[in-house]
């Protein structure tokens, strides 16, 4: 350091030298640098203003988690503002907007620390207005609120929730013996009449596909392979399942086909359109894309667009139906059918049989005129009043004249007149 400042001092100096000389100054500058020992840089002690940074992963991994329980703690005011602490999950994706998350991602989310939050189906919580609308498929009157949910309190409840204004449905006490899907006592059925392996059977469904549909050797193996997946009942509770598996997830889709058939099987024609069942969609778990998730088993069900001018999907369960007709029909489905035959008839065909009536109700008119005329021709002496009334007689013979002629004077008339009124009839018959 003081042959620096000495150095420098000397370069003051020279104010006005020549510009030769400042670079003889800079150039001897040089050569002290060259010349300096070595080992007085190293004794530097000052720090290097760039260096690569090193990582300690422990404190990095507390941030980790630090960060997740930033994002769990912004759910606790949503779930705990709403009525008894629990957020229905048709809410939760409209609400977790608000704290940064998008469609289905705080559903995924959740489901990661099911330490911390409790996921679980409402049983037999479905809205009214939603069963009111598909009231006629399931058979149910117009009035089913008060005759049938309001009449039977020891099996259902109606509530209006806090949170909306629309009314729900709930199960008072559930009966295990009626949660038994359709399908399951096809199965059993098949087990006992056919002997049909129980295990080949046990997970299985029908399968009829349409005509034209192609089934290649791969689709065919693959069809064999999903018809032995285990899966939950719909009437099962679900919620204490880890659904975060590849295997659950597949549970979870052939439960929704189950779900699905169960639907169709409770109604009255065993259909029902795909835009009612999408109402139930929340309720009971099922796929959001509905349509293509019905395509991908068109063994199972049938889509039709007609009828409705392609803008409802109604779905056919097929194996309920052999040829168009419902293979074990009920009286309301057959009340329905007939009047879909005289839907079906034409007009002519209508005006000829209104004209084959009247022809046929004209002539029985004529023949019960015929019969009526014959019966006012008749003379009452046959009946025996004009003679019991004008005879000249003891009065206790005539009793007992009278008691003793009653049967067989009421017979032989009836039986005279009968063969008049008989006899007329042939003779008009021949007549015409």
């Amino acid at each position: 350091m003081p042959v620096f400042l000495s150095f420098t001092a000397k370069l003051l100096k020279l104010k006005t030298t020549s510009t030769t000389t400042l670079n003889t100054v800079i150039s001897f500058t040089g050569y002290h640098n060259l010349i300096f020992p070595k080992h007085m840089s190293q004794k530097c002690t000052s720090i290097p203003k760039k260096q690569e940074r090193v990582r300690d992963h422990a404190y990095d991994d507390y941030m980790e988690i630090e960060k997740k329980t930033r994002k769990v703690l912004k759910f606790q005011p949503l779930i705990m503002s709403q009525y008894n602490e629990t957020l229905p999950i048709s809410r939760l994706d409209m609400l977790s907007r608000r704290i940064g998350f998008k469609n289905h991602e705080a559903g995924k989310f959740l489901l990661k620390f099911p330490h911390v939050f409790e996921i679980y189906e409402h049983p037999g919580r479905l809205r009214l207005e939603h069963i009111r609308i598909a009231r006629s498929e399931f058979g149910l009157p117009e009035d089913f609120e008060c005759s049938v949910i309001l009449k039977n309190p020891q099996y259902f409840r109606l509530f209006d929730a806090d949170d909306t204004r629309n009314k729900y449905i709930e199960l008072v006490e559930r009966d295990n013996s009626l949660a038994v899907c359709a399908i399951e006592k096809v199965r059993e059925r098949d087990y006992r009449e056919k002997g049909i392996d129980e295990e080949d059977i046990r997970f299985s469904f029908i399968v009829n596909f349409p005509p034209g549909f192609k089934i290649g050797k791969y689709y065919r193996i693959a069809v064999w392979k999903w018809q032995r997946v285990p899966y939950w009942s719909p009437y099962e509770d679900v919620s204490g399942y880890d659904l975060r598996s590849l295997e659950a997830q597949k549970r979870m889709e052939k439960r929704a086909v189950a779900t699905i058939h169960e639907m169709l099987s409770l109604t009255v024609e065993k259909k029902l359109t795909l835009e009612r069942i999408a109402h139930f969609r929340l309720a009971m778990n099922l796929p959001k894309k509905l349509k293509e998730f019905v395509l991908q088993h068109q063994g199972i069900f049938y889509m039709s667009t007609r009828g409705n001018h392609g803008k409802l999907h109604t779905l056919f369960l097929r194996e309920a139906y052999r040829k168009g007709e419902l293979i074990e029909p009920n009286d309301l489905y057959l009340a329905r059918r007939k009047l879909a035959e005289l839907v079906l008839l034409s007009p002519r065909k209508m005006m000829m049989d209104r004209a084959l009536v009247s022809f046929g109700r004209d002539r029985e008119d004529d023949r019960m005129q015929r019969v009526r005329r014959v019966y006012e021709g008749n003379d009452f002496d046959k009946y025996g009043v004009e003679e019991n009334a004008g005879g000249v007689g003891n009065g206790e013979d005539d009793l007992n004249s009278d008691l003793g002629s009653d049967v067989e004077s009421d017979s032989s008339d009836d039986d005279d007149d009968c063969d008049e009124i008989i006899g007329a009839e042939q003779g008009a018959c021949v007549s015409e």
